[in-house]
């Protein structure tokens, strides 16, 4: 199978070509004074994760497998194993259940701006009596029991996107430990970017996060959320949530057929 993240060398090597020049004009006669700004262990990683944005600008759509698993109202899910499809515009998704077997088969469709912006479900679980797809608002109470979030926030742009403000606000308050190394995921190599809150505020999402961006497109391909450590658990925290990409295909030419279920 072609490497489908050669795609992401392409657009790398494109978002460095159109960068603004940060010298001055020749000739000009005028000397630049530089200020020193205050620097942070989160100007890295917030730099590659701006160049993640801008690659995935040009991301039309994409299709991997997804592997999840998340801690929901203090218990620990299964993992789940998804084929997952997904369209920029309009935000579109997919999701086809491998694993676990009780969620086998089971379908999440969801096209923003139609269908009063609610998803279409086949379920083995909710409303089992119901044979193919139903409507279900994105905030279904019967949804949140098996997921931390909705719809809505699925997929990799939405992971930038909360990625970046995240840093930003974590920046401010100068409270989080960064360690940076270099490290391999699904035979890939990455950057892994391991953040520690040093206090708890209601700012910040998790104790700890652990985020590996594929070298050569900076787009992050596994996320990894603990929470605060508890009395008689781990110290590094137990697991709020982890996602990861894997397969990971770009615009292949996915059709609005494929989510409209």
């Amino acid at each position: 199978m072609r490497n489908a993240f050669y795609v992401g060398v392409a657009l790398a090597s494109l978002a460095i070509l159109l960068q603004p020049s940060a010298r001055g004009q020749p000739g000009d006669g005028k000397v630049v004074q530089t200020v020193a700004l205050e620097t942070s262990k989160l100007d890295q990683p917030l730099a590659w994760m701006s160049e993640a944005k801008r690659n995935f600008s040009a991301v039309k759509d994409y299709s991997c497998t997804m592997v999840s698993q998340e801690n929901v109202r203090g218990k620990l899910l299964e993992e789940n194993i998804m084929q997952m499809k997904v369209k920029s515009q309009p935000f579109s998704v997919h999701m086809r259940w491998i694993a676990p077997a009780k969620f086998k088969e089971q379908e999440v469709a969801f096209v923003q701006g139609k269908n009063n912006n609610k998803m279409r479900v086949k379920s083995n679980v909710l409303g089992a009596k119901i044979v193919g797809f139903m409507s279900i608002d994105p905030n279904d109470p019967r949804v949140l029991e098996h997921s931390r979030h909705n719809i809505l926030e699925a997929g990799i742009g939405n992971m930038i996107d909360r990625t970046l403000g995240t840093w930003e606000t974590e920046r401010k308050f100068g409270k989080t430990e960064v360690r940076i190394g270099e490290s391999k995921y699904n035979q890939r190599d990455c950057y892994r970017i391991e953040s520690i809150r040093s206090e708890r505020r209601p700012e910040f999402y998790c104790f700890r996060s652990v985020i590996y961006l594929e070298k050569n497109s900076k787009l992050p391909i596994r996320m990894e959320n603990y929470d605060w450590p508890r009395a008689g658990g781990s110290p590094d925290g137990d697991v709020l949530e982890i996602f990861s990409y894997v397969n990971l295909q770009f615009n292949t030419g996915l059709r609005d057929e494929e989510f409209n279920k």
